[in-house]
């Protein structure tokens, strides 16, 4: 059996590294990553020769995903058919998507005493996670998000579970904001009339894509429903996107949101919080090459409604998040994690400067995906 040494002295760790068989010397388990909701560790193996054999460990958070075994028949129904789909197209199964390594007793994740779920994955050297784009690095994440639209556009949606209920349903957080406003808990709403009318303005625009979900106009889809940079493993040698990565909310959703996360998460410069919202814009030209990427890597599999529909994805993404700030602010800061008082305020007001951007721009926004389509 393999000496195992842990510098964290983590029974719970222990517990978890020994239902797992590794292929050499296991030297210990290292904190990973930038994520705050799982628990993310490199497990660092060394042969007798040649170079250490890394994974990656993570523990589910139950706070996030409640029902993690979910999650898990999610995570392994999708990565079984993308692994057919890589290796039908000639491409590496192990670099091109995430797998797998089983439990000791032939499962696919452990669970440990407390009734928390791990799972261990082959880590997939000579990549980079990057935290903000370059024009070049946006484009291709366009690629490797359209791309896993490609792919999965035939894996039936609807057989796939919610990891966390109504995430991008629109008029669900135009309906919590209204709570939120009427139970108003901290007596913050006289102070932002303005911020509040912003989004009681469009509260129509919120159903927009869901009512045309239901009328049959856009198709259910396997959506990644976090779709940003940092969740895209790079190349080193190509610079492309190899590999979608953190699948924990992948599930059934509309293409267009996922499209619409990264512009809204991508397509300016401004920081999240940015008090001066003469600084916050929405940068059409980068909106133009995710566009290009985009529908260059999804391959002309995109409905004709859906391509109609993208520009709309943007904003829809744009307003439900800063919906969602300003309904936490309404609310006493409870879900996103604040630094200072009106964080989230902040935050939402970024939101809806770049909204008010792209409504200027929303033709010129059409006028770029009928160029690309």
């Amino acid at each position: 059996m393999s000496q195992i040494f842990i510098p964290q002295n983590d029974p719970i760790l222990a517990e978890v590294l020994a239902a797992y068989e590794f292929p050499a010397t296991l030297l210990g388990a290292v904190r990973y990553g930038q994520g705050h909701i799982n628990d993310t560790f490199c497990v660092i193996c060394q042969p007798q020769e040649g170079d250490a054999v890394r994974f990656i460990l993570q523990g589910l958070s139950s706070a996030a995903f409640p029902h993690p075994e979910e999650l898990m028949e999610n995570f392994i129904g999708i990565t079984s058919y993308l692994r057919e789909k890589v290796i039908a197209a000639g491409g590496d199964p192990m670099r091109e998507t995430l797998s797998l390594v089983k439990t000791r007793d032939g499962k696919d994740f452990y669970t440990d005493g407390s009734g928390k779920v791990w799972r261990l994955t082959p880590f997939i050297e000579n990549t980079d996670c990057f935290q903000s784009a370059t024009p070049e690095l946006f484009e291709a994440s366009a690629r490797a998000f359209g791309r896993f639209q490609y792919m999965l556009q035939g894996y039936p949606a609807a057989t796939l579970h919610e990891t966390i209920v109504k995430f991008h349903d629109t008029e669900d957080r135009f309906a919590k904001f209204e709570a939120a406003l009427k139970a108003d808990k901290l007596g913050r709403a006289k102070d932002i009339s303005a911020d509040i009318q912003f989004v009681l303005d469009r509260k129509d625009d919120c159903s927009v894509a869901l009512q045309a979900l239901r009328e049959g106009k856009l198709p259910l889809r396997v959506t990644h429903n976090d779709t940003k940079l940092n969740n895209i493993l790079i190349d080193r040698d190509t610079r492309e996107g190899i590999c979608v990565i953190d699948l924990d909310t992948t599930m059934p959703g509309l293409s267009i949101n996922d499209f619409g996360d990264s512009i809204r998460f991508g397509a300016n410069h401004s920081k999240e919080d940015e008090k001066d919202l003469s600084k916050v814009n929405f940068d059409i030209e980068l909106y133009e090459a995710y566009t290009r990427g985009f529908l260059e890597g999804a391959k002309g599999s995109l409905t004709p409604a859906e391509l109609e529909y993208l520009p709309w994805g943007a904003r829809l993404m744009t307003l439900e998040c800063g919906i969602r700030f300003l309904t936490d602010y309404l609310d006493g800061d409870h879900y996103f994690r604040i630094h200072y008082p009106e964080q989230n305020l902040d935050r939402c007001r970024t939101q809806f400067k770049l909204v008010a951007d792209m409504e200027a721009q929303f033709e010129a926004m059409a006028a770029v995906v009928r160029k690309y389509a």
